[in-house]
Formats: structure tokens, C-alpha cells, sequence
């Protein structure tokens, strides 16, 4: 009778601290985008959870633009679905205004915030307070073959300008044999063709409003912006092209099917990677290209990991987030899938690394970064920061419309003509109910 109540007791303790240890257990909901990095990160998850076995980590990965509007209803509603989000340098500054992101200056003093790239830390920056510690930064550069530009007797400059880039694709392309001269952004939204066309638009001098917020897309500098673009990929693309974002063309030129690609420079550590890539020892990078009028097409961009002000385990999620954008995160990653594989553009630490400093795209990456200026994106003031986006509420969907009329005109459904007509309507009509322009 005595072992039997004995078995009972510790039955009773043993559900008892089952069931303590289950209340202690804190589950973190992230959501994030499903771009590679991402993924390495969700891969390298059980490393924190095995140094933090009170936490227990859950993943939302999305598309980019899905995972825009799910994260963008969850923090407006303060629904509280997620503990940690994954939004940009475009967002960061305005909710972080709104009160909408928890502060992130309570980070310990071995996180090391000053050793964060200058420029990436000043777009997450809100009146002195870090609202967001950024993943992965990004600029934007030329992407090239090496074995095609030799081909085609051409020699790629450090700087190249519109005009090369066009003759370099037509001499590339070999649609025959299934190699497009050149592969761009296509597909619709604020952060997928039109981050592409605005800093190309930046470059042929044009901007998305002038210093009255009037829309500028009846002007001459988005007009030869989106007539280059749209010649150009009729002549040298691929087919099916407004479909394609940033993954998508990723994977064309990681097949060997571009001569030239020009996009984030966080894609150098995939397309460098000779298990994930079939031109890795053809490629060369360049910086974005100009028309010599002092601005190139060049953007500046970080994934970052945000906390709503809405979640319920603030303390938990801080810890995840200062590890996974940590300098022994970066460490671990290198260890985990080599040196070149580290999440690029955030620490100046990387960039002063020996064996990364010799990856044949850190030195381009980190100048690319430093040549993004968002308080002067264009050639002529304007109302506005931001380089591929103007750093205002209402640009999202004004973006989002734009990009859908400019996907319609490479789509062949639209003129230019219509598609800048229509950019100009929508884009007129939002601004005056949302009393820009009377």
C-alpha cells in the first residue's frame, strides 16, 4: 500500500511539473519573408531554442507582398497574431512614429549597436530610439556573366551606365539557346518592379512627386525610364517576365539563362555558391547603372526583426532578436554554410573580416550600400526621403496600383503611354484625398 501511494505522489509530481513546465514554456510566432536568408535563419532555430529551452520559436513565411499585407493588418488592428515581424527600412520609421514597435535600446552591451553599418542603422532609427535590428542589408548592382561578355568582346566598367548596359544585353542575348541578355523585375508591387523602376527613374533624372507633391509620371523622366525598361525587355528578356520578382530572377540567372541581372546585392552569397549555382565562378558585379546625371540606380533596403507593441512576450522575443542579428549569429552562419554565406550589409565588423573582404562581391556590396543617400534620392529636390520608395503611409498602395499598370505594359495588355496616364490618375486621386494636394 505504501509503494503503491508512493507511485501515486510521484505521478501527481511528475504531471504537476509536466504541466509547470509547459505553463513556463513561452512560444514565439515570427513572420517573415521567404527569401534565402530567412530560410538559414529558420534552419539555425533550434540553436537558440537549445540555449533558450523556455522558448519555443513558430514560423509564418510568406511572399514578399503577402507578407506585407498579413504583417501590415496584424500591427494596424494591434491583433497581436505576431511576436516578432519581419518589415523593412520603409515601414521601421513610420510605425515606429506611431507607436507601433517596441524600442530596442534596452539591447545588451555586448549586442553592440555602433558596430551597425551607419547608413542601415540610421533608417531604423526613430528620435534617438532602434525600433528594428536589421537581418540582412541591401543595396542594389549589376549582376553579370564574365564567359558571355567576353563572348560578346565587351569588358563590363566598375560604373556602367544605361547605354552600355543595353548594348552589352543585346550582344548577349542568345534566345535560341534559352540566354536572355538581360532579366529584371516584373512582377507587380511597391516593393518588387517599382523598387526596381524608381531608382531607375532616380537615374534618368525623374522622381514620383515634385516639391508640391504633384505626381510626375506625365513628366519626361519616368516616361524614358519606362520605355527603356519596357524596350529592353522585349528585346532581351525572358518571356512571362511580369511574373517574375526578386526570387524569380534569382533563379533564371542562377541557371546561366541571363547575361545580366541587376537587383540586391544580398543575392552575391546564392549566386557565388557553387552548390546553388551554375555560373558561380562566371559571374561579375558592377555597380547600378547611371545616365551621368549624378544619380544611379542604386537602392538602399534591411530586412529587419521587429517587435509590435501588441505582443505578449516582449522579453522573449527581444532575446531572439538580438541573437539572430548578432555578431555570433553572423558566426554561426559562416560556420554553418560558409564564409560567404553571412547575412551581408548590417555590421561594419563583416566588411574588416579577412576571409570575407576576399568574397569577390563584399567590397562592391558595401560601397553600393554607401552610395544610397535617402534624404537625396534624385536629381532634383524633392518632398520626400527614401530611394526606392517615398517614406509616406499612403506610398504602399500607391505603389502597389503603379506597379500593377506597369506590370500590365510589360505584360503587352497596356500601352506606356496608358500605363503612365493611369500611374498619373490613381497616384493624383490618393494624394488629394489624403490632403497633399488640394
Amino acid at each position: 500500500m505504501r509503494n503503491l501511494l508512493a507511485s501515486v505522489a510521484l505521478a501527481v509530481f511528475a504531471t504537476a511539473t509536466a504541466s509547470a513546465t509547459a505553463q513556463a514554456e513561452t512560444k514565439l510566432t515570427i513572420a517573415t519573408v521567404n527569401n534565402g536568408q530567412m530560410i538559414q535563419m529558420q534552419k539555425l532555430t533550434s540553436v537558440f531554442e537549445a540555449a533558450n529551452p523556455d522558448i519555443k520559436v513558430s514560423w509564418v513565411t510568406l511572399e514578399e507582398n503577402l507578407l506585407r499585407q498579413r504583417v501590415t493588418t496584424d500591427i494596424a488592428t494591434k491583433a497581436g497574431q505576431f511576436d516578432i515581424i519581419t518589415i523593412g527600412s520603409y515601414e521601421v520609421p513610420i510605425w515606429g512614429k506611431k507607436s507601433w514597435l517596441l524600442s530596442l535600446n534596452d539591447f545588451p552591451a555586448d549586442y553592440d549597436v555602433d558596430d551597425l553599418i551607419p547608413p542601415i542603422r540610421s533608417g531604423l532609427t526613430v528620435d534617438g530610439k532602434l525600433y528594428a535590428a536589421p537581418f540582412y542589408g541591401e543595396s542594389s548592382m549589376v549582376f553579370y556573366r564574365t564567359d558571355l561578355m567576353k563572348k560578346a568582346g565587351l569588358n563590363m566598367p566598375d560604373a556602367p551606365t544605361w547605354a552600355f548596359i543595353g548594348t552589352a544585353a543585346d550582344k548577349m542575348t542568345d534566345k535560341a539557346n534559352g540566354i536572355y541578355g538581360i532579366c529584371l523585375r516584373g512582377k507587380a508591387g511597391w516593393g518588387e518592379n517599382m523598387a526596381f523602376l524608381s531608382t531607375m527613374n532616380n537615374s534618368f533624372g525623374g522622381s514620383w512627386f515634385d516639391m508640391n507633391w504633384r505626381p510626375q509620371f506625365n513628366q519626361a523622366g519616368w516616361k524614358t525610364t519606362l520605355t527603356t525598361y519596357l524596350d529592353l525587355m522585349k528585346r532581351d528578356g525572358p518571356p512571362g517576365a511580369s511574373s517574375n520578382g526578386f526570387n524569380e530572377t534569382l533563379a533564371l540567372f542562377q541557371s546561366g539563362k541571363c547575361g545580366i541581372w541587376i537587383d540586391a546585392t544580398v543575392a552575391a552569397s546564392f549566386i557565388y555558391d557553387a552548390k546553388q549555382s551554375k555560373v558561380a565562378t562566371k559571374t561579375g558585379v558592377a555597380l547600378a547603372p547611371d545616365t551621368g546625371l549624378g544619380k544611379r540606380a542604386n537602392w538602399l533596403w534591411a530586412w529587419s526583426l521587429a517587435i509590435p507593441a501588441s505582443t505578449k512576450n516582449a522579453d522573449a522575443a527581444k532575446k531572439f532578436v538580438a541573437w539572430a542579428t548578432s555578431k555570433s549569429y553572423i558566426n554561426l552562419v559562416q560556420a554553418k554554410f560558409g564564409v560567404g554565406n553571412a547575412p551581408p550589409g548590417t555590421r561594419t565588423s563583416l566588411y574588416r573580416d579577412a576571409n570575407y573582404s576576399k568574397q569577390p562581391f563584399a567590397k562592391m556590396t558595401l560601397e553600393s550600400i554607401n552610395r544610397a543617400d535617402p534624404s537625396r534620392p534624385t536629381v532634383n529636390p524633392v518632398p520626400y526621403v527614401g530611394v526606392q520608395y517615398v517614406a509616406i503611409p499612403e506610398f504602399q498602395g500607391i505603389g502597389t496600383e503603379v506597379g500593377e499598370q506597369f506590370a500590365a505594359a510589360l505584360a503587352g495588355k497596356i500601352s506606356a503611354d496608358e500605363a503612365l496616364k493611369n500611374a498619373q490618375e490613381l497616384t493624383e486621386k490618393t494624394m488629394k484625398q489624403a490632403g497633399y494636394l488640394k
